[in-house]
């Protein structure tokens, strides 16, 4: 066992793609275990790891949202947030919260926030007076709202993996969303003073509101639309991925008339690289997933935290304190596909629903895209904007601060983590 950790380990630090590092170290498992005779299973399990149909939504939920940026849909949605809340004070600041809830019904995916208000909203607080390091900050929190509201590319994974209802964990993404997207506005209210964030001129007229709001009705319907069909059960994720791709082409195609067969191809070029990177890492996964529930590794971590305290609390902090640390370190796709199956037994030991257990592994998850030192979303911003890592990190604390706060919020108060999906009949 301990050759195939230390293979993990040694590669990871070598700098080798933590997909393939995942996949060598699952084929040092299988010849420790018996030999070169336990290779033949490989094949089998990488096809078994892909040969889930939820699966099929990620690449429709990715080229939907690269299809929205590049047709100006989410321009539109910014200039709805900003005509919301521009008139107080730090009004792009707030505006990039907002848009942030705005996006995330669209992609699901905190790096294209992340890398997309980068190019737009940064430079534009940056005009009106706001520090780069903070606009950059401010981006990075509100950029992690995109994968726990719906849809969310790491619940479809969830989901898919450890067989629990992906509209449920959808229902439940929504209300913690909202929540740090609120929490996140108190940080930058709170904080008006001290980082002297300029106050907005003039509010827009209730005119002004009433327009914008009928120019991005094509954009806000794309939300209703996906949320709508499955949360309602009238479509399933996968369904809802290739409808939104379907209204999506439409809209930019008849409606806008900015879609190009240039740009579009430039679109599915990308949405299959970043398709291919997750689907490596979860194809190679099935290996060491496999090789890790003949060793009972998942058995000996349950027993070994079970036997530290079997208190429900103690157990849900414990996982919420490894998942923020490994978070730091790794990317949160690989984490999810080696740690859910070894982490879900505990929960189901203290008695936590499916869903409840699902939506910390998220929020959690999500956390770490904005955590140093490899946070992908602080990457992002600091190759897009050209501001310092640290630097930003610095200014993003409060914000990490709070946005824990909400997450430990909802895992322990398992009746407002479980509000909605038992309102749609998702959970009991």
């Amino acid at each position: 066992m301990i050759w195939a950790l230390a293979a993990f380990v040694f590669l990871i630090l070598f700098g080798m793609p933590i997909g393939f590092a995942i996949g060598l170290a699952g084929v040092v498992g299988l010849i420790d275990m018996g030999g070169t005779q336990f290779l033949a299973i490989g094949p089998s399990k990488i096809f078994n790891g892909l040969n889930i149909f939820p699966f099929l939504a990620m690449p429709f939920f990715i080229l939907a949202g690269e299809v929205m940026n590049d047709t100006g849909i989410t321009d539109r949605l910014v200039k709805l947030a900003r005509v919301l809340v521009g008139r107080f004070r730090g009004g792009l600041a707030h505006t990039n919260m907002l848009a942030s809830v705005f996006f995330a019904g669209l992609t699901g995916s905190a790096t294209a926030d992340a890398a997309a208000f980068g190019r737009t909203l940064v430079p534009a607080m940056v005009k009106e007076g706001y520090k780069r390091d903070y606009a950059c900050a401010v981006t990075a929190a509100g950029s992690i709202i995109g994968p726990t509201i719906p849809p969310s590319g790491l619940m479809v994974v969830y989901g898919s993996l450890m067989g629990v209802s992906i509209a449920g964990l959808f229902a439940a993404g929504v209300l913690p969303g909202l929540v740090i997207c609120l929490v996140c506005m108190s940080v930058i209210a709170i904080g008006g003073n001290r980082e002297n964030l300029p106050k907005a001129l003039r509010g827009a007229t209730l005119r002004e509101v009433w327009q914008t709001f009928v120019s991005s009705l094509t954009a806000l319907a794309m939300p209703v639309i996906i949320l709508g069909g499955i949360l309602g059960g009238v479509v399933t994720p996968t369904e809802a991925a290739s409808i939104a791709v379907a209204y999506a082409l439409f809209i930019g195609i008849f409606v806008y008339r900015t879609l190009t067969f240039r740009s579009f191809y430039g679109m599915l070029v990308r949405t299959a690289r970043i398709t291919g990177v997750i689907f490596v890492i979860i194809a190679f996964a099935g290996i060491l997933g496999w090789w890790m529930s003949f060793e009972r590794i998942p058995q000996m971590i349950a027993e070994g935290v079970l036997s530290l305290s079997d208190n429900r609390y103690i157990v849900i902090a414990i996982i919420i304190g490894l998942l923020l640390v490994v978070g730091m370190v790794m990317d949160i796709t690989a984490i999810l596909i080696i740690l859910a199956p070894v982490l879900v037994p505990l929960t189901e030991n203290v008695g936590l629903e499916p869903i409840h257990a699902g939506i910390i592994f998220v929020l959690a998850l999500n956390i770490s895209l904005m955590t140093p030192p490899v946070g992908a979303c602080l990457f992002v911003l600091s190759s897009v904007t050209g501001e310092k890592l640290e630097r930003i990190s610095l200014k993003l604390f409060p914000f990490l601060i709070a946005e824990v706060a909400v997450l430990f919020i909802f895992a322990f108060w398992e009746d407002a983590a479980l509000w909605l999906p038992r309102l749609l009949g998702f959970a009991q």
